[in-house]
């Protein structure tokens, strides 16, 4: 069966019998991408590009830059944006080409999978003509030099990569006896990170021989293309989509200058101005004053569809407020003693509530009745995550035998975390990876929530009172009891940022990422106001002044507005931060429990 490959940027279209073919070696094409031969005699530049043989009176340098990047760039883009006759036209009109035959020929190879030809081109050898040699100046000669690579290229690790991508082929397509040839005369010759050897060699018994699809073949060459790529130099081989990487980091760039970052719009910025968001868009008034808590507020949080707010606290009853009115929607009043979290199902459908009286329940919210509840024995239930399918929760408890457990949301299937820590705090990230854990001693867990098992344990240097992930599942947010908040990637530990003026004092502050982007990091404060900076840049953008007396415990923005965010605090208010300005007659609108006309039918029964 014959299968065809469109090749994108940089690349052709090439056929494929069963998993791999083989491009011609009478003369590799190379047109704009690398694909018609040029004119015999015409010398292969390898190391810079190609440039065709058209005379160029133009000066070498566009507005400080050199005039044969920007062009080779521009072709790119152009391709990438499948204007094909356009990239074409230009690399005629400006003699330059995005890359040499040899790339070209090395691409190809990579992505047909011949994969000894692509290790000659990219690392060079002599070869006889009769003996099978690369071709890639019309035959002139059998000489190929190699591309040229970045200095600290490791070849070996090139190597491997290669081989292992062979290796793997082989074995997926059930050649066994060929993928352990190349594994033992191939791969392990390289000496070449023993461990990775190991979990290859076990392949061996545990891969399945069933065959990949073409898409599959083609996404892991792609990606051990990209991979290959890095190690050659940028003038020989320019990086993929490296206009759109430009473009990103031009946005990135104005972004980080842009001091109130919060685009009401999700579609992606101009590139024809600079982007500035309007200061008067930014919510910074207190507009709305829910009155109705019995006690200090020691949390709040939105509902993802943004149309509930939950908040909780020294009261053991916990308010849901419609955000269209701002009315109580529901009491949930079950607990025995004060609530100091609650957490959203994905759907909205649930809400889950975390009791002093070492119990979390789970509560529907259409009818506002309890369908569940998890005892955690003696200790505090201190928080709560969903998994993103909403299937499962994962509670923690400040008791030491069982602090940290999974439960499927039908009570069927549980799993207890084995950990002598107590657990304040833990949060799922949105990707479903990993499980992330802070505990009341100064140590992060992060936990491979599929497997079960631990990735690795960080230990701070303060007490921590809090911690949050992003949508994009990469970042974490911790707030420190030395008066800091760390911005810490997920992936490598290491601190990222930190936010700094807000104040701890000893008590449980929290903080968020907040903005239409989560490009905002906004915390309590234990001297009553709100903090806010610039997550990018760290600047410290706002100090809002709304709360009467004592802390602001808790934060959250609204994820499906942009331009609110709640705040709770010791002086038993729940504020709504907006855009609006005040009413030049009237004061804030105060919303007392006299207001408040709805509650759930579970209370009315009592």
């Amino acid at each position: 069966m014959r299968h065809e490959f469109p090749i994108g940027s940089n690349g052709t279209h090439r056929h494929v019998n069963e998993s791999s073919y083989s491009p011609q070696k009478n003369g590799i094409t190379n047109g704009t991408k690398g694909h018609t031969s040029p004119p015999k005699g015409v010398p292969l530049p390898h190391a810079n590009g190609f440039s065709l043989p058209k005379a160029r009176t133009k000066a070498p340098e566009f507005y400080g830059h050199d005039r044969e990047e920007v062009t080779r760039l521009l072709i790119q883009g152009l391709e990438d944006l499948g204007y094909e006759a356009a990239a074409q036209r230009l690399s005629q009109e400006s003699g330059y080409q995005v890359e040499s035959p040899a790339v070209a020929a090395f691409r190809h190879a990579i992505i047909g999978g011949n994969w000894s030809e692509a290790e000659v081109l990219l690392f060079g050898r002599n070869s006889d003509p009769d003996g099978g040699g690369v071709s890639i100046s019309n035959g002139n000669t059998h000489h190929h030099a190699g591309l040229e690579l970045v200095e600290d290229a490791d070849r070996n690790r090139m190597r491997f990569l290669i081989r292992e991508q062979k290796y793997l082929e082989l074995l997926r397509r059930g050649e066994r006896v060929k993928a352990l040839m190349v594994l033992q005369t191939e791969l392990q010759p390289l000496s070449y990170d023993i461990s990775r050897l190991n979990l290859l060699s076990g392949l061996m018994v545990s891969e399945s021989s069933e065959g990949q699809d073409m898409d599959t073949i083609w996404d892991s060459r792609q990606k051990l293309l990209a991979g290959l790529s890095r190690f050659v130099s940028p003038s020989a081989m320019i990086p993929q989509h490296r206009l759109v990487d430009l473009l990103d980091q031009v946005h990135r760039a104005q972004v980080s200058k842009c001091l109130y970052h919060n685009p009401l719009s999700s579609r992606p910025p101009s590139l024809l101005v600079d982007h500035m968001c309007d200061q008067n868009e930014f919510p910074l008034r207190p507009s709305i004053e829910l009155s109705q808590s019995d006690g200090e507020v020691w949390f709040v949080e939105f509902s993802h569809n943004g149309k509930f707010l939950a908040a909780s606290g020294l009261s053991n009853t916990v308010l849901v407020y419609d955000t269209r009115t701002f009315d109580v929607r529901y009491r949930l009043g079950e607990h025995h003693r004060s609530v100091v979290y609650v957490s959203w199902s994905p759907d909205d459908s649930r809400l889950i509530t975390c009791c002093q009286d070492a119990k979390a329940r789970v509560w529907d919210m259409i009818s506002g009745r309890c369908i569940q509840v998890i005892d955690h024995g003696e200790q505090a239930a201190s928080t709560a995550a969903w998994t993103p399918d909403g299937k499962a929760i994962v509670t923690g408890s400040l008791d030491k035998h069982g602090q940290l457990c999974l439960r499927s949301v039908d009570g069927q299937e549980s799993f207890n975390w084995p950990t002598d820590l107590r657990t304040q705090d833990c949060a799922i990230t949105p990707d479903g990876q990993r499980l992330i854990v802070m505990s009341t001693d100064p140590y992060i867990t992060v936990y491979n929530l599929p497997t079960k098992t631990e990735e690795y344990s960080i230990k701070v240097s303060h007490q921590m009172t809090c911690i949050s992930v992003s949508r994009d599942s990469r970042n974490m947010l911790v707030n420190m009891r030395n008066d800091e908040v760390h911005l810490i990637d997920i992936e490598t530990a290491d601190i990222i940022r930190r936010y700094t003026g807000q104040q701890q004092d000893g008590f449980i502050i929290r903080s968020a990422f907040g903005g239409a982007d989560e490009g905002l990091v906004i915390s309590g404060s234990s001297d009553s106001k709100v903090y806010i900076w610039h997550k990018e840049n760290g600047t410290l953008i706002e100090t809002l002044e709304g709360h009467t007396q004592g802390c602001v415990n808790t934060v959250a923005w609204n994820p499906a507005d942009p331009t609110m965010f709640a705040s709770g605090g010791d002086d038993r208010m729940v504020r709504i931060w907006t855009k609006e300005p005040e009413p030049s007659s009237l004061l804030r609108r105060r919303i007392s429990s006299h207001s408040s006309r709805h509650q759930s039918n579970y209370e009315r029964s009592l």
